[in-house]
């Protein structure tokens, strides 16, 4: 019986210095893969870096002609819905508030027309800023309720809305992202799993797989980043994200990718068959390493960085008889016609 198979994917703008078109598809391609998600883009090689939901039409043509060339193919939008505050209230963030209804019809259907360009079903967001130092229980209805809005716009598209686990917002804990999924009960919307983004608020490898296994029967994607805690510094329930540091490969850190794999092997053909049937190609495992710095709204890694940060993977999945599928000499002949 061969192994169950994940498709590795990346953050392309990480392996990118000057996050060019042709940087981002040139480095993914010559470490083997065939998908990414594009955030951040300088599509034409001018020096102007656009976000990728807000390239005009001739951009998003052209970006599609670097996928042909290249044989890159979109696995989600690498978008930034959901990273605003709920309620417009001063706090100690430089997190921004903009009314709902107007997000709705600016950044959401922004960012569903850039998967419709470029052809993908996936959008990744998150799941909005309560007041920094409050208790986020009485903004959770109000969270539901936007991204419940959000899903409905997206399946209205066919796409489906990942909702990632992430530091300081209201879906910050595995737990709390599957109290999310329930509430929204919406075929249509999934979430994404990110140990790094669960070790950089000092938890330990056997934490950080309680909270994967509390939101496993939700999760269509896993986003692949690891964090090495900093004991010296004093937990305080609240990321600075712009002293993040200590990220490192998959094989070396806090996330207890072994652990988390070895699960994810057994539960994989499931998880697979899910995706598929809404249109997904597989299931993806998604590099976004910030092996040279990330933040709130990115992160880099540099060719190099992320040439170690997919071996790093490579050699987990190896390890806990996990499938995959890097670019070999056959495609290569198939692609000449061979």
């Amino acid at each position: 019986m061969s192994d169950p198979e994940v498709l590795i994917s990346a953050f392309a703008d990480e392996a990118a210095n000057h996050k060019t078109a042709l940087e981002q598809m040139t480095a993914l391609s010559a470490i083997g893969l065939r998908y990414y998600s594009p955030r951040f883009i300088d599509v034409n090689g001018t020096g102007e870096v656009k976000h990728v939901v807000d390239l005009s039409q001739d951009e998003y043509k052209r970006l599609l002609e670097w996928h042909d060339e290249y044989g890159m193919n979109v696995t989600s939008i690498g978008s930034r819905v959901g990273k605003v505050k709920l309620v417009d209230q001063e706090d100690s963030s430089k997190n921004v508030f903009v009314p709902f209804d107007e997000y709705l019809e600016g950044e959401v259907r922004k960012t569903i027309a850039a998967a419709q360009q470029l052809g993908t079903k996936l959008i990744r967001g998150f799941s909005f800023y309560h007041p920094a130092g409050e208790d986020q229980t009485p903004y959770i209805d109000q969270a539901v309720d936007q991204i419940g809005r959000i899903v409905d716009l997206c399946a209205k598209e066919g796409l489906i809305y990942g909702l990632e686990i992430e530091p300081n917002l209201v879906g910050d804990t595995g737990p709390m992202l599957a109290t999310l999924a329930e509430k929204v009960d919406h075929p249509n919307m999934v979430c994404i799993f990110d140990g790094g983004n669960v070790a950089a608020q000092n938890k330990n490898p056997v934490q950080v797989y309680e909270e994967y296994v509390a939101m496993r029967p939700y999760i269509g994607w896993i986003h692949i980043k690891d964090y090495r805690i900093d004991k010296s510094l004093e937990w305080e329930g609240h990321v600075d994200e712009e002293r993040l540091k200590n990220f490192v490969p998959a094989n070396v850190g806090d996330a207890g990718h072994e652990l988390v794999f070895r699960d994810l092997r057994e539960h994989l053909p499931a998880m697979t068959e899910k995706m598929q049937k809404l249109g997904v190609p597989g299931f993806f495992l998604e590099t976004e390493p910030h092996l040279k710095g990330g933040g709130q709204f990115g992160g880099f890694s540099g060719p190099d960085g992320m040439g170690v940060a997919v071996r790093a993977l490579c050699s987990c999945l190896d390890y806990a008889g996990i499938g995959y599928q890097l670019r070999n000499f056959a495609d290569i002949q198939a692609d000449r016609g061979f």
